[in-house]
């Protein structure tokens, strides 16, 4: 379904709204769509929740082209692809970070499955993100309240934060982003914030005016887009200046990704569809 007459902008950039872009077969409906990402042939992967296919993944048409992850993921919570082009995922319930390749095969778990741990990871993870040397950054968010440094091949480096307020802590750390500056980005959802850290843990900065901030995607240009639950999308630049806000969601977006041409793409969670946001310009 196409809203063309509908147009958002963030700075410059101008947008159509196509709610319902991904279409599944007749009879077929979503589980809770929890996060999203797009490969590098811009085929977007869907984490979905309460199914027993956790992760769809569409073409440039909207239409489902397949599955992957069954048997193998209890509570997809967040994907994200790393420089390598691999895929990290959070599964929430089951207390892992897992790595796939494009075609749904297993090749990196972190974490005991089904094994929650008190300040040691993992406790209901929220999210996990690949710097460009294979460091592994883990957002431990719902029940430790902090972020894990991971070496590329599992061991564990270091982990800071815990509960709180001040700078450094966490309440909720519902999102996490490595850029390729270097810095770890973190949306840290019940204060309404992101904090951003260097890969020591060492705080650097906290951007603010946010309400409930739920997803991180930084583009090829290295400005940061932040969806929220107000419902809006923010466009920073990548010192944290705000440079436009649209309301794009219905209900605001648990996930988004972005693919090569500009293009967003919207997991909303309600009403259960994914939004795609054109470029116009």
């Amino acid at each position: 379904m196409s809203d063309e007459r509908y147009t958002v902008i963030l700075g410059d950039r101008r947008y159509a709204i196509h709610r319902k872009w991904a279409r599944l077969p007749a009879g077929e409906s979503f589980g809770f769509l929890s996060d999203l990402m797009v490969d590098g042939e811009g085929r977007v992967h869907v984490a979905q929740r309460g199914t027993d296919r956790p992760v769809l993944v569409f073409g440039r048409d909207g239409k489902l082209m397949g599955t992957w992850g069954e048997g193998q993921l209890a509570e997809p919570h967040y994907l994200n692809t790393a420089p390598d082009g691999t895929i990290l995922v959070a599964d929430r319930d089951a207390h892992q970070v897992l790595r796939f390749d494009l075609a749904g095969k297993l090749i990196q778990a972190l974490g005991k499955r089904h094994w929650p741990s008190l300040d040691a990871p993992f406790n209901h993870p929220t999210a996990a993100a690949q710097a460009p040397d294979g460091e592994i950054y883990v957002a431990d968010g719902y029940g430790n309240s902090s972020v894990h440094r991971f070496a590329a091949d599992g061991r564990l480096i270091a982990t800071w934060g815990g509960p709180g307020t001040g700078n450094g802590a966490f309440t909720t750390p519902h999102a996490v982003w490595v850029d390729r500056f270097g810095k770890v980005l973190v949306g840290d959802r019940e204060n309404n914030r992101i904090q951003v850290f260097d890969r020591d843990g060492t705080f650097l900065d906290a951007w603010g005016d946010f309400y409930h901030p739920m997803q991180i995607w930084v583009d090829d240009r290295d400005f940061v887009f932040v969806t929220d639950q107000i419902p809006r999308i923010s466009l920073l630049s990548p010192d944290g200046r705000l440079v436009g806000r649209c309301r794009g969601a219905i209900n605001g977006a648990h996930g988004i990704s972005g693919d090569a041409e500009g293009n967003l793409y919207l997991s909303e969670l309600p009403p259960q569809e994914i939004t795609k946001l054109e470029r116009l310009n």
